[in-house]
C-alpha cells in the first residue's frame, strides 16, 4: 500500500489507559507509602531468586546469539533500501542515547564504590580485591551482555519494519507479525501497556535521579535552596528542550541534541583525564578490563549457591532486568533511525560501540574517583552511605582544576543529555501509541507534543507526593519479566523469517544485494533456474530478497 494512503491515527484507548494506570500506581505509592516500600522490598527479592538462572542465561545466549548472527551470511541482510539515513556518527550517537539515561553521567562516578562496599565472586566487602574488580564489575554491567540485550531485540524489529515491511512501530505490531494476535486485541492492548508503563518507570527514575544532583550541585554553586520548587523549575527547563527538540523533528531535534552531548561528555571526560590522575586512570582502565575479560564467563553465569547470592539478584539479575525493560524502547528508535544498515552492522555498533562508549566515560569518572578515595582527597563509599551520591560527585568535581567552572559545564551537559534520553523515549511511546506507521513515517508533532507533557508531569508527581523511588524502579524490574518473553517471540520470529527468505540464497548474492543490479540479476536468474525445477518455493524466496534490485535492473 502507498504510504500516502496509509491510515495512521492515534490509538486513544491505548493512551487513556496506560496513562490511568500510571497516575494510579503514583496516587497510590503516595498514600500507601509505607506498606508500597515494605511490598516491593518482598517483589524484588522474589523475582530476583526465583529468576536468578533464567535471566543469567537468556543474557549470555543473548551474547552468544548476536555474535554468530552477525557474521553469518544474514549479517550481510540490509535493512531497508536505499543508502543510510543519517551518518555513521550522528547514528551511533542517537542510539547510544536511546540506551542510557542521563543518571549515567552519576553512575560513571560512584558505580565501583557499591561494588567495593558490596563485591561480587565471594570477595570480601571493602578489602584490597574488592576495590580491584570494583571498576571491572561496572565494565562488565555496562558492556557487551547489556548491548546484546539491545541488539537482540532491535533486529527481529528492524527487520519485520524495514524487510518485512510490516506495518506499525510497537511491540503490539510485532507480535502480530510473528504469532498472529492483533495488535488492537486484548494479547497487543497488554503488551503496549506494559511497555508503556516501563517506559514511564524508568524515565521518571531517571529524570528524578538526575534532579537531585542536578539541584544539589547547583546549590553548591550559587546557594540556591535545594527545594522541590527548584527540582520543578530544572524539570520544566529540561521539558522545554526536549519539547521542543521532538517537535521540530529527528533531523533537527534529537541529531542536533546527540551530538552536543556526546561530544560534551566525551571533551569532559577528556578533561577529567587530562587533568586528574592520567596514569592511573588509564592503568586501572586497562587492568579493569583485562579483569573483566578474563573472567567474564564466571561473572555471567555466577549465581552463588555456596553463599547467600546477595549480589547476584541485588547487582546483576537487577541489572540485567533493568537493561531488559528500556530493551523495547531502544528497539523501536533503533528501528526507526537504522534503516539501510546492515544487520551486522547494528549489532557491532551497539555491542561494540556502545560498550567501548561507556568503558570510556566509566573508565575515566570511576578511576578518577578511585584515586581520589585512595589518596584520602573524598571519602566516596562513606559519603555515598551517609549523605548521598551527588554530594560526592560536588566534591569530586570541585577537587579538578577550575572546579566551578568544571561543575557548571557538567550542569549543561547533564541537562542536554536528559532531554536528548527524553527524546528518544518519548519518540517510541508517541509511535506505540501511532498506529499504521510504515517504513519513512513518524508520529505528527502535535502526538509528541503531547507525550513530552505526559512524560513530565509523573516525575513531578512523584517529587511533589513523595512517593517512594524505590518503589517505581521495582514495579520497572519486575515488568521486564514479560518483556523476556516477548523479545524470544521475536527472535522466534526473525529465525523464522530468515529461514523462509534467505536460507537458500548464497552469502555472496546477499552482500550483491546493493551492488551492481545488472550483475545481481544475472546471478539470481541463474541460480533460479538452477533450483527451480527441485525446489519451485524459491520462487518466492527470490521475490522477498531483492525485489528492488530486479526492479531496479529492468
Amino acid at each position: 500500500m502507498d504510504s500516502k494512503t496509509t491510515k495512521i491515527y492515534t490509538d486513544k484507548v491505548l493512551a487513556v489507559t496506560s496513562l490511568s494506570f500510571v497516575f494510579i500506581l503514583v496516587a497510590g505509592l503516595a498514600m500507601f507509602p509505607s506498606a508500597s516500600i515494605e511490598f516491593a522490598a518482598k517483589l524484588m527479592h522474589w523475582t530476583t531468586s526465583v529468576f536468578t538462572t533464567p535471566v543469567l542465561l537468556f543474557t549470555f545466549l543473548s551474547i552468544i546469539f548476536t555474535i554468530a548472527l552477525a557474521f553469518s551470511k544474514y549479517g550481510k541482510i540490509r535493512l531497508g533500501e536505499g543508502k543510510p539515513e543519517y551518518s555513521t556518527m550522528s547514528w551511533i550517537f542517537m542510539f547510544i542515547l536511546s540506551g542510557i539515561g542521563s543518571s549515567s553521567l552519576y553512575w560513571g562516578f560512584l558505580d565501583w564504590a557499591y561494588y567495593y562496599q558490596t563485591p561480587g565472586l565471594g570477595l570480601a566487602p571493602e578489602s584490597q580485591d574488592a576495590l580491584k574488580y570494583s571498576v571491572a564489575y561496572s565494565f562488565f554491567h555496562s558492556g557487551v551482555s547489556a548491548w546484546s540485550i539491545y541488539a537482540l531485540a532491535s533486529i527481529s524489529l528492524c527487520y519485520s519494519f524495514h524487510v518485512r515491511k510490516n506495518k506499525g512501530l510497537s511491540l503490539a505490531a510485532i507480535v502480530e507479525a510473528v504469532t498472529g494476535y492483533k495488535a488492537t486485541g486484548v494479547v497487543g492492548r497488554v503488551v503496549d501497556v506494559l511497555f508503556l508503563l516501563c517506559m514511564f518507570g524508568a524515565l521518571t527514575i531517571s529524570l528524578v535521579l538526575t534532579a537531585v544532583t542536578f539541584t544539589n550541585i547547583l546549590s553548591l554553586l550559587t546557594g540556591i535552596p535545594n527545594t522541590f520548587m527548584t527540582k520543578v523549575i530544572i524539570i520544566l527547563a529540561v521539558s522545554v528542550v526536549f519539547a521542543l527538540s521532538s517537535y521540530v523533528g529527528m533531523e533537527n531535534g534529537m541529531k542536533r541534541l546527540s551530538h552536543m552531548v556526546c561530544l560534551g561528555v566525551l571533551l569532559f571526560a577528556v578533561y577529567v583525564l587530562c587533568f586528574g590522575p592520567t596514569e592511573f586512570i588509564l592503568n586501572n582502565t586497562m587492568m579493569s578490563l583485562g579483569l573483566m575479560a578474563s573472567h567474564f564467563v564466571e561473572m555471567s553465569l555466577f549465581t552463588d549457591p555456596m553463599g547467600d547470592g546477595k549480589f547476584t539478584r541485588e547487582w546483576t539479575v537487577f541489572y540485567w532486568l533493568w537493561w531488559i525493560s528500556y530493551a523495547p524502547g531502544v528497539a523501536l528508535f533503533v528501528t526507526r533511525v537504522s534503516k539501510g544498515r546492515t544487520i551486522k552492522e547494528v549489532i557491532f555498533a551497539m555491542v561494540l560501540g556502545g560498550s567501548a562508549g561507556l568503558w570510556f566515560i566509566f573508565g575515566v569518572f570511576e578511576n578518577y574517583s578511585v584515586y581520589s578515595f585512595i589518596h584520602g582527597l573524598v571519602n566516596v563509599p562513606n559519603i555515598l552511605s551517609t549523605q548521598g551520591g551527588e554530594v560526592a560527585i560536588g566534591q569530586l568535581l570541585n577537587l579538578l582544576p577550575m572546579g566551578k567552572l568544571v561543575m557548571w559545564f557538567f550542569l549543561i551537559v547533564m541537562v542536554i543529555f536528559l532531554a536528548a534520553h527524553m527524546d528518544a523515549v518519548g519518540y517510541a511511546v508517541t509511535a506505540t501509541c501511532t498506529r499504521g506507521l510504515e517504513e519513512g513515517q513518524d508520529p505528527s508533532p502535535n502526538a509528541r507534543l503531547f507525550w513530552c507533557v505526559m512524560l513530565t508531569l509523573v516525575p513531578i508527581a512523584m517529587i511533589f507526593s513523595h512517593a517512594p523511588l524505590d518503589t517505581m524502579k521495582t514495579a520497572t524490574i519486575v515488568t521486564a519479566l514479560p518483556f523476556i518473553v516477548i523479545i524470544l517471540v521475536q527472535t522466534y520470529g526473525l529465525i523464522k523469517w530468515l529461514k523462509e527468505d534467505y536460507s537458500n540464497i548464497p552469502a555472496h548474492l546477499i552482500e550483491q544485494q546493493h551492488a551492481d543490479p545488472v550483475e545481481i540479476s544475472d546471478n539470481m536468474q541463474a541460480l533460479q533456474h538452477r533450483t527451480e525445477s527441485s525446489q519451485p518455493a524459491n520462487e518466492q524466496v527470490f521475490e522477498s530478497v531483492a525485489p528492488s534490485v530486479k526492479g531496479d535492473a529492468s
